[in-house]
């Protein structure tokens, strides 16, 4: 290749490497301006060239793209699903840099004899398709364990030959022969969990039940499944139990005395715990006009909960208390978490404190963190408070209108400003309240409602949670920051292009921040597309987790933040704590050396259990729908189309916020495609299109409350 105009190998090479996604021969004609036969020959001779080279290879449709450590086959383990049901998996090995790439697993083929769908957890061999350099597709061959043998959270139900096992587990629509001799004491319409034993007769999978959890009639059951389900902790160690119960409030010692200052905490009507309390004033100091002085005091968790005690291991097992509509699974026990570490109104309560102290645009200026001894002045609601903020205050926050509560909302209202100014990811997206009644039936399901109450005490909280963050940062003292990674350049491709499709570009910027979100989001404010617009710009959100190492959050455009304010409900805060303490010189309880080692590995398990906690809450949550509803399968419901994927529309009812899926074989007679980037389900031959976010009527054809599964079908095909 001797023209001069023409690229070199290490050109190409470099463009394709430089770029984020695989690349065809046109692009890369393009973008060195080639043109005629000749040269079209000569750069198809000279990809072939560097692919025998091994420097590029071939992905779908000839576009090229660097090379990558997975195989064209390889062995995969089942991992997680996502929000629309689509599971995905990564290599049994891994031996590249960083973390493995995505991996989405194609349905399945139905074949005869095949009736048990893949579940987290199953190991199988996939032919594999790259979709860009951090994404694949994988078609399974086959699976390779088996009977999938184990252990079966299901429902007994008897039958002639013995007794059914249904799983819980929506995923997997096996049901388990049960033999009479298998049936250990289970009744028609126990929880159980069985073993899963070699196929019998026929072929049928068989189980054995070795423990009955109790009676799914009794609707406090599905909390229970998805405990169960998830493999959460319910039940603390005796040293632990005995540890919580030998516990006492310390004297004052060295403690800053707050019992004079009129903290108060502010939670929901159904909080269980009261960890935070707060208070404000304007600022006295000359140099500061127009500021505002905080506290923000937290129960001080880690005076009771030393590292290494039964208590902090328990703790550490669970990593964050989980809660569910009828009751919690606490991190720690109730001796602490609704007792001592809980601070009641008018009783004394040990706890860490930030003095903040904010200017005039809500900037934190500087803070000083104290251990002290408080005594909160009044437990109050977020709707208490915010009656009493808009002119109709009751008995409890009349004495407290003007001496806490109107101070409040004044260093609320700089903090919020700077927050705008700031330009932090505004997602402000409904959240689902579950009612349970006395008989611990669902009597309501609505959407929670969120006030000025609820934001304040939220900046408040972040405010404190960045002042702990500076102090580590600022000691270089090792602790746990909350870190939210920029969106993966593959998510921002496509929902660029899903943007662009709707007529709202968002630009190339090297330097995305959540303000470019905010004010696409700004934007369609008010129109049909909204809701659309906030579903896609959540789902190309990186996911927020725990790392020693800081790289910012990008969600609160924050350099800096760390989870301070929540050290009863999440071990993660309780590490910071213990590097606050450690580093200030603060007393006992401070972060141990051999924890200093681990950050790492506690990092990824807090990370963990945090993820296990939602989806439990989340899968609660359903059953308890799926049961409201039951009674009412074959009404009509409007809803909007809140997940596309290639067996279906994923439904939430605009009246419960419940989801449900719509079978892709069940719409209008027609082939479909997923067109991934349009968020949309094409049909070949009509054109008709369902598109994430679209509105539409849905006639409810079954709620499963045990599995917390409801399909539906459209109201008007049409």
């Amino acid at each position: 290749m001797t023209d001069s105009h023409f690229p070199g190998k290490d050109a190409i090479l470099a463009f394709i490497r430089s770029s984020t996604t695989p690349v065809g021969k046109r692009e890369i004609a393009r973008a060195f301006k080639l043109s005629g036969s000749a040269d079209r020959e000569m750069l198809k001779e000279l990809l072939r060239e560097l692919e025998a080279d091994g420097a590029v290879e071939r992905g779908r449709n000839k576009r090229m793209a660097p090379p990558q450590a997975l195989p064209a086959v390889a062995v995969l383990l089942v991992t997680g699903v996502d929000a629309d049901g689509e599971l995905s998996a990564r290599p049994l090995t891994w031996t590249g840099e960083g973390d493995p790439p995505r991996i989405f697993l194609l349905p399945e083929k139905k074949s005869r004899g095949e009736n048990k769908p893949l579940a987290v957890g199953d190991t199988l061999l996939a032919k594999l398709a790259r979709i860009n350099d951090r994404l694949y597709e994988a078609r399974v061959i086959r699976r390779i364990d088996g009977e999938r043998e184990g252990r079966i959270l299901g429902v007994y139900r008897p039958s002639a030959d013995g007794g059914r096992l249904l799983p819980t587990d929506r995923r997997h629509k096996t049901e388990f022969l049960v033999l009479p001799p298998n049936r250990g004491d289970a009744e028609a319409g126990d929880l159980v969990f069985a073993d899963v034993l070699p196929a019998g007769r026929a072929g049928q999978p068989q189980a054995r039940v070795i423990e009955r959890l109790g009676s799914t009639d009794e609707p406090r059951a599905f909390s229970l499944i998805a405990i169960h389900a998830h493999g959460i902790p319910t039940v603390f160690p005796h040293a632990a139990l005995r540890e919580a119960e030998l516990a006492a409030v310390p004297a004052l010692m060295q403690r800053e005395d707050l019992r004079e200052i009129p903290l108060v905490t502010i939670d929901g009507a159904d909080a269980r715990d009261f960890d935070d309390a707060v208070w404000a004033e304007p600022d006295g100091d000359p140099e500061n006009p127009d500021g505002w002085h905080l506290i923000v005091a937290i129960a001080d968790v880690s005076y009771y909960v030393r590292p290494g005690s039964a208590l902090d291991r328990a703790a550490y097992e669970r990593g964050n208390s989980v809660y569910f509509p009828d009751r919690a699974v606490p991190m720690l026990p109730e001796a602490l978490s609704n007792g001592l570490c809980s601070l009641r109104p008018g009783e004394d309560r040990a706890c860490l404190a930030f003095h903040l102290w904010i200017d005039r645009n809500g900037v934190l200026i500087r803070h000083r963190l104290v251990r002290g001894l408080m005594r909160s002045a009044a437990r109050l609601t977020y709707d208490q408070v915010q009656e009493c903020h808009d002119g109709r205050p009751d008995e409890v926050t009349a004495p407290l209108a003007d001496s806490v509560i109107s101070p409040l909302f004044g260093a609320y209202a700089r903090l919020a400003a700077a927050r705008a100014k700031r330009g932090t990811l505004e997602l402000d997206l409904p959240e689902r309240r579950v009612r349970i009644d006395e008989r611990g039936r669902v009597a309501e399901i609505a959407v929670r409602e969120r006030h000025d109450s609820h934001r304040m005490i939220e900046e408040f909280m972040i405010a404190a949670n960045v002042a702990a963050a500076e102090v580590l940062e600022q000691r270089t003292m090792p602790g746990l920051y909350r870190i939210h990674d920029r969106p993966s350049m593959d998510k921002m491709e496509a929902l660029r292009g899903f943007l662009a499709e709707i007529g709202h570009p968002l630009g190339k910027s090297a330097d995305m921040t959540p303000s470019h979100f905010t004010r696409i989001l700004r934007k369609v404010e008010g129109t049909s597309h909204a809701p659309l617009v906030s579903e896609v710009i959540l789902r190309a959100q990186a996911q927020a987790a725990y790392s020693p190492d800081n790289i910012g959050h990008f969600g609160l455009a924050l350099h800096r933040y760390a989870h301070f304010t929540s050290p009863i409900r999440r071990y993660a805060d309780l590490i910071v704590h213990r590097a606050l303490i450690r580093t200030l010189g603060l007393g006992v309880g401070g972060l141990d050396d051999e924890t200093l080692g681990r950050l790492a590995e506690i990092g990824e398990h807090l990370s963990g259990t945090e993820r296990r906690a939602a989806a439990a809450e989340r899968d609660a949550v359903d059953r308890y729908t799926a049961a409201f509803l039951a009674d009412r399968v074959g009404e009509r419901f409007s809803g909007r189309i809140a997940g596309v994927s290639r067996f279906g529309l994923f439904v939430r009812l605009d009246e419960s916020g419940a989801d449900g899926l719509i079978p892709a074989s069940t719409l209008p007679d027609d082939r479909y495609d997923h067109d991934e980037t349009a968020h949309a389900l094409v049909g070949q031959r009509t054109g008709r299109t369902y598109r994430l976010s679209s509105p539409v009527k849905v006639v409810l054809t079954e709620a499963d409350p045990v599995s917390g599964s409801m399909l539906f079908r459209l109201a008007d095909p049409d």
